[in-house]
C-alpha cells in the first residue's frame, strides 16, 4: 500500500544479546570510529583522499583493542564506513602511521587504488571481475542477482 507502510525486516535474524557485543563494546568501536572520522578529516582538508569510501584504514592497536576490533571481521569496514579496514600490532606501525586520541590505537589511511563499485560506492578489487556487471563488485553482483549478503554486526 505505501513504502512507509511496509515490513523490510522479514526474514531478518535477531541480533543476540552476546556479552562479547555489548554497549560497552559498540562504545569502544565508536571511540575508534572517531578517531579514524578525524584522521579522514584531516586528509580530506589536505586533499589526500576524497569520501571516506574512498579510503582504506589500518589500525595499528594494542593487543586488547586488537582483539575487540577483529570480532568483527571483515565487517569492520562497514562499521568505520571505509572501503578497507585491517589491524595489525601496534609495535608493527608503520612511520607514517599517526597518533590518535585513542590510548593504544595509530592509524594509516591512504586512498584506494581500487575500482569505484557505481552500486555501493565501496573501492573493492574485484570490480570488474564480472562480465555482466563490469562496474559492480562482488557483493554487489551478489545482493542483487545471489541470494544476497549475510552480515551480523554492522
Amino acid at each position: 500500500e505505501s513504502v512507509f507502510l511496509a515490513r523490510f525486516n522479514e526474514g531478518l535474524p535477531a541480533l543476540s544479546e552476546v556479552p562479547e557485543f555489548d554497549d560497552a563494546f559498540w562504545r569502544k568501536v565508536m571511540a575508534v570510529k572517531t578517531a579514524v572520522n578525524k584522521e579522514l578529516e584531516n586528509q580530506r582538508t589536505q586533499k589526500l583522499i576524497g569520501a571516506a569510501l574512498s579510503a582504506e584504514v589500518i589500525l595499528y592497536c594494542d593487543e586488547e583493542l586488537r582483539a575487540l576490533l577483529d570480532r568483527l571481521g571483515a565487517e569492520l569496514r562497514f562499521a568505520l564506513m571505509v572501503s578497507e579496514a585491517a589491524t595489525a600490532p601496534l609495535n608493527e606501525a608503520d612511520a607514517l602511521a599517526v597518533n590518535t586520541d585513542s590510548a593504544g590505537l595509530r592509524l594509516l589511511i591512504r586512498s584506494s587504488t581500487h575500482a569505484k563499485c557505481v552500486r555501493c560506492w565501496h573501492h573493492r578489487d574485484d570490480v570488474g571481475q564480472n562480465a555482466e556487471h563490469p562496474e559492480l563488485c562482488a557483493r554487489c553482483i551478489e545482493n542483487i542477482s545471489g541470494a544476497g549478503e549475510t552480515r551480523l554486526f554492522a
